[in-house]
């Protein structure tokens, strides 16, 4: 295969880095690497701007650890040098991970480069003893980092080095406010690199009173953010009583790998994920009801393929970077149009095709309609489909003699928390009329509604949207009386 652009060693890597990314099969870098390395290898402050899946990581650690490891004024002591800020513990480990690896070969004197991962959910203790025994490199979440530095635990003068990764996120997640309070306890003279899906402008000013001079890089024209062109789109109107039934037979589809499902709710996601074990699914669930070890255990389950299906909330899915994910399907359709992007950005990275289906409740229509007419999907009025239609079977790839289950029911990787009950109403307004959803459509106007549905992502609300039945109680019998 000719490649058109550089390596990473033509760019200047430092050869220990390029070794270490060789071995874990990355030669030449994505597009938003070969914009930023130059620059951020030279010193400059930058905001690099790519949606998800576009090796964001990588952009910002390569430069990172090459510049701790050649400056020739200040040696590596122990005292974190470089410092990455990320929104949520699940994005922490996958940033840990990846500069563990790119680091693998690096060294501070006579010991090792060390990196270590500080966030929530987890004891102080191991936290705090990594730190004392000497980091060269953070990365943290926001609240833990910042009460980490405010007990004394965490040295933050000594920082060269300062990144905030999906900074849009960390709007969305309410942790300006932190992230403002930590850049008060960093050195002036530092290296700053910001990294966001999107540049709404709080992030845009935020940048303007951190920053100095940075450059913006744009690794993909503006409009394109909005749908991917490597991911086939399906959008289907389905019944709440049959949608776990439709996505047992999407999960048989040929060709289908790794698969992420999103939820609203985190009740759905317990509830989708119970269910489709019991058909006998490997299937594991991150959502916030869960505590941090199970959803460790999930993900890690997920990584290593022990599981092929991830049942996932919005918020607890932000930060899961992984590459060979074929399918995602929408239980429930996300909050708005940005929603949708990330979620089906999970799939159809690094140039791999990827499918994506939307199953709209009837409930559910108002929302959709923006959503499409937002993104231009040209399907506003989604075909009615059951898990019987043959259609679904054609335009999905799924054999005609597949069934709702697949063998016995398979272990869960997290304890199901209480069920709860849930009526779903009659299907009406039915339309025959079929129309596939496909990236680069031209839009149509169309008129738009409110959503009915205000439910947020990972609150207690109803499983589908549904009314919760009353369980009338039945009077005891009277016990007979002695004659």
């Amino acid at each position: 295969m000719t490649h058109l652009n550089p390596t990473f060693a033509e760019l200047g890597v430092r050869d220990e880095i390029v070794r270490a990314l060789l071995e874990d099969g990355k030669e030449h870098p994505f597009a938003i690497q070969e914009l930023t390395m130059p620059m951020a290898l030279a010193g400059d402050d930058l905001i690099g701007q790519a949606r998800t899946g576009m090796g964001k990581t990588l952009a910002f650690g390569v430069p990172l650890l090459q510049r701790i490891t050649t400056d020739p004024q200040r040696e590596l002591s122990g005292i974190p040098r470089a410092l990455v800020v990320v929104p949520t513990r699940e994005l922490c480990l996958q940033v840990y991970s990846d500069l563990e690896i790119a680091a693998k070969y690096l060294t501070a004197g006579d010991r090792r480069l060390t990196v270590t991962s500080i966030y929530g959910g987890r004891p102080y203790e191991p936290q705090i003893e990594a730190l004392q025994k000497g980091v060269d490199v953070v990365v943290g979440t926001p609240g833990r980092l910042l009460d980490l530095a405010q007990q004394g635990h965490l040295q933050l003068g000594g920082l060269s080095m300062l990144v905030l990764d999906e900074a849009d996120e960390m709007l969305d997640l309410g942790f300006l406010p932190d992230i403002e309070r930590i850049l008060r306890q960093i050195p002036t003279d530092r290296q700053a690199m910001l990294f966001s899906a999107t540049m709404p402008d709080p992030i845009i000013t935020l940048a303007r009173t951190f920053m100095n001079q940075p450059t913006h890089i744009r690794a993909e024209a503006p409009h394109s953010a909005a749908t991917h062109d490597t991911t086939e789109q399906f959008a289907y109107r389905a019944h709440a009583l049959d949608k776990v039934e439709m996505v047992a037979r999407i999960l048989q589809a040929e060709g289908r790998g790794a698969t992420m499902v999103f939820t609203r709710t985190k009740r759905t996601a317990q509830k989708v994920s119970d269910e489709l074990a019991e058909r006998g699914f490997k299937v594991g669930a991150v959502h916030g009801d869960l505590g941090q070890g199970a959803r460790e255990k999930s993900l890690k389950a997920f990584r290593t393929g022990d599981v092929d299906v991830l049942v996932a909330t919005d918020v607890a899915a932000r930060g899961i970077d992984i590459d060979d994910i074929t399918h995602v399907i929408n239980y429930q359709i996300p909050e708005d149009d940005q929603a949708y992007v990330h979620r089906i950005g999970r799939t159809g990275r690094a140039g791999k095709t990827g499918i994506a289906v939307t199953l709209v409740d009837w409930d559910e229509l108002p929302r959709w309609t923006m959503i499409d007419k937002a993104l231009g999907l040209n399907t506003p009025d989604p075909a009615e489909t059951y898990s019987s239609s043959p259609h679904l079977y054609e335009e999905l790839n799924i054999p005609a003699d597949v069934t709702g289950t697949i063998g016995g029911p398979q272990k869960t990787q997290a304890k199901r928390p209480p069920t709860e009950k849930s009526a779903d109403r009659p299907a009406r307004n039915r339309d025959r009329t079929r129309r596939r959803t496909r990236a680069g459509e031209p839009a149509t106007a169309h008129a738009t509604a409110a959503p009915t549905d205000q439910a947020s992502p990972d609150t207690e609300a109803s499983t589908d949207g549904a009314p919760k039945r009353r369980r009338r109680r039945r009077p005891r019998k009277a016990a007979a009386s002695a004659g």
